[in-house]
Formats: structure tokens, sequence, C-alpha cells
């Protein structure tokens, strides 16, 4: 039985061993709708003033920092991330675009390198069910926006429908395994992925968390026939 406290090594080493494919294993599982819902994500921030200062935590590749930068292109971005190799992808991915790179960081989303109040928005994608202390992760994101600042988390989601919901964890859980073998050749990652899912709260508990931990205004949208919820908050 794995030990909690180990999660975040177990975690990092995971992403640092499927990093060369992590972008195309996103588009197969996703049947390349995760780009749309990452500019979604960028755009739900609707950042007006002249020069806003965005966190993109859990960065990954880049993706939402870039989408984040298309759309608000005098943004200053950071971005973040837990895992170092993630970074390097996302640094040759942001020059080969020929925009105003974001300013990568490595850190930790449970103890953030950064002031209170730092970031005017904050985005994350597919950050949350790799946490190990979840509420401590919803407390630092609050903590490095300032007042009146926005917040918009998306994460893969526990599907509603009954029908939809079998179809969902069919494939989920017994066909992502063997297309991670297959394309990302890491079964062990791609079986990790759908369990995180499992015991992670549904979209309105993490809405009542969120609350918790001291967001405004929260709400949610669903996405991918309800499989993906973008939450969006106010600090």
């Amino acid at each position: 039985m794995n030990n909690p406290l180990d999660k975040p090594a177990r975690v990092q080493a995971m992403f640092a061993r499927i990093v060369r494919r992590y972008d195309l294993m996103n588009r197969v599982m996703t049947l390349g709708r995760d780009q749309a819902w990452r500019q979604l994500t960028a755009r739900e921030l609707q950042l007006d003033g002249p020069a806003p200062r965005v966190l993109d935590l859990a960065t990954g590749t880049g993706d939402i920092a870039l989408a984040v930068a298309r759309q608000y292109p005098t943004a200053t971005i950071v971005a973040a991330d837990f895992t170092y190799p993630m970074l390097q992808v996302a640094q040759l991915k942001s020059r080969a675009r020929g925009r105003p790179a974001p300013h990568f960081v490595q850190g930790d989303a449970l103890s953030l390198p950064f002031a209170d109040t730092t970031f005017d928005a904050l985005t994350n994608g597919f950050l949350l069910r790799n946490v190990a202390d979840l509420g401590r992760a919803l407390r630092e994101m609050r903590r490095v926006v300032r007042p009146g600042g926005r917040v918009a988390c998306l994460e893969i989601t526990h599907p509603g429908a009954p029908i939809f919901r079998q179809l969902f964890q069919l494939y989920f859980y017994r066909a992502v395994p063997v297309i991670g073998r297959l394309i990302g050749g890491d079964a062990q990652a791609y079986t990790y992925l759908p369990n995180s899912l499992t015991d992670f709260p549904r979209a309105a508990r993490l809405r009542q968390m969120m609350l918790e931990a001291g967001f405004r205004e929260v709400r949610y949208r669903l996405l991918g026939l309800g499989a993906m919820a973008l939450h969006i908050a106010v600090v």
C-alpha cells in the first residue's frame, strides 16, 4: 500500500517519465479537446488591467500559460511546475512560438515560492488530483492572488449522467492504461492517472472546498459531456 507521504515524490517521478509523450497522450485521451478547454480556462480570467500578473500553476508543458499569453498579450506570466523536465519542454515550446516567454519556475503547489498577493490571477490544469493535500493547495493559491483576483481550475471530474458515467469509467479505467502503454510507453503512469480520480471530490464538493478555503463567487462549468469541470472563483 502506498504511503500518502510518498505521493509528491511518486507524482514528480511519474511526470518526469512521461514528459516526452505527454502532449500526444493528452490529445489522444481527450479526442483533441484539451486545447479548447485550456483556452477557455484562460478566457475565464477576464483580465482587463494594463499589465496583469498571472501564475499558471502546474504548467506542465506550458499549454495554459501560452493560452494566457495569446489571450492577454500585455500580461506577465509565471509558469510554475513541480517537475523540472516538464518545464524544460515548456521552455522549448515557448521559444518555438516566438512570443514573449513566460517566466518558468520550479515550485511546489503546497508551498509556493511567492509572497502574498503577488498575482492578479491564477490558472491550473489537471493539478488538483495530484496534490497530497488539496485543502492546503487551495489555500496557497488564494494566498498568492490579490483580493479581487480570479482563479480558474481545470480538472477531470465524475460524470453525472448514469449511462455516460459507465462508458466514461470503462474508457478511463480500462482503455486509458492500454493507450498509455502503447503510445505513452508507461502503463503504470496511465493507471495512476485514472485511479487519481476515484477519491477526488465531485465538482459540487470541490466548489464547497474552495469556499471553505476562502474563495468567493465560486462556480463551475461542466465540459466534455460532464467529464471535465472548470471551477472559477474570486479571491
